[in-house]
């Protein structure tokens, strides 16, 4: 789907704005915030002012224009979407283990400005990103939310499920691009009804998802983004990764290995680049080498930042082609 451009603006009510947020933080003196009002106001172009109500994930009404162009996100599953979707957001926050987006959407993102981190957004810089609609994520802190509002329509758009179905829906609604939500979901399910044909008696395999880091492996519970995916598929899961959890399990030690094994393996690190070396040593390991997974070759490297992350749309499908290339042989 191709992307469309989101056209620059001028540069109104960025300083006003701006000094008023500050000001109410008590960041900045009132007399600092007097100066560019009228030039700024002088370069102001006629916009669309039609808007929409949209629903967001906490139940509350937001009026979003009926065509936002400059869309910040604030979250991976909302860079999922809009990219997705065909829009180009003009502001990210980076990405968990990430100094930018996640790996797997960093060439589409590559160009985007950083407005934050994955511990939250730096107000002065989606300010000056100079949005008309900003996707929250999962953000849930009451004060930040209010001081973003000033700056936009601002929609948390993950709920507690954090369900990427639900939320592409609600973006595409957000952006004015419910069909192009619709499409993809339904070209997502026809994908999994013919990935699960071709996987054959494979369909019902025990399947392990993983993340290695310096702490040690955790593994992926329910109620994550990975976990729906392989539900959708009619994989079952070991142990307590077949429970619901924060979203990882804490770190499992090399000597309880076992914990991580299964008909299938897929683990991976959330940097690909910088943590490579260290999944290379848990493979040399005596207890990795003895999984079931790794002794019938059934175990699979794979990209951490989008299997065992947030995700998102294109995370989805990307697992299913993963998956297609592992076991669909």
């Amino acid at each position: 789907m191709p992307h469309h451009p989101l056209a620059p603006r001028p540069s109104a009510r960025r300083t006003t704005l701006l000094a008023a947020l500050l000001a109410g933080a008590g960041l900045l003196t009132a007399t600092a915030c007097a100066g560019d009002d009228s030039s700024d106001a002088a370069g102001t172009a006629k916009a669309d002012t039609s808007t929409v109500s949209v629903t967001d994930a906490t139940g509350t009404a937001v009026k979003v224009p009926a065509h936002p162009r400059r869309v910040v996100v604030l979250s991976e599953m909302d860079l999922d979407s809009a990219l997705t979707l065909g829009v180009e957001p003009v502001g990210l926050t980076a990405a968990r283990g990430q100094k930018g987006a996640p790996g797997y959407l960093a060439d589409k993102a590559a160009k985007i400005p950083l407005v934050g981190t994955v511990t939250g957004p730096d107000i002065e810089k989606v300010v000056a990103a100079e949005p008309d609609v900003i996707l929250a994520g999962q953000l849930a802190d009451t004060q930040v939310l209010a001081q973003l509002r000033k700056v936009a329509p601002t929609l948390v758009t993950i709920g507690n499920d954090k369900d990427w179905k639900s939320s592409l829906t609600l973006t595409g609604k957000a952006l004015g691009r419910s069909n192009e939500a619709e499409k993809f979901l339904s070209g997502y399910d026809e994908k999994v009804t013919a990935l699960k044909k071709d996987l054959g008696a494979r369909a019902g395999s025990e399947v392990s998802v993983a993340r290695y880091s310096a702490k040690g492996t955790a593994v992926m519970q329910q109620g994550v983004f990975v976990s729906d995916v392989l539900k959708d598929l009619g994989f079952t899961r070991p142990g307590i990764q077949a429970k619901r959890g924060e979203g990882h399990s804490t770190p499992i030690s090399n000597e309880n290995l076992k914990e991580i094994d299964g008909d299938w393996l897929f683990i991976g690190t959330l940097d690909a680049t910088s943590e490579t070396g260290l999944l290379r040593q848990l493979q040399a390991e005596p207890a990795y080498r003895g999984l079931k997974a790794v002794k019938e070759k059934h175990a699979t490297v794979i990209d951490g930042s989008m299997w065992t992350s947030l995700g998102g749309a294109r995370a989805a499908e990307s697992v299913l082609t993963d998956i297609r290339e592992a076991m669909a042989k």
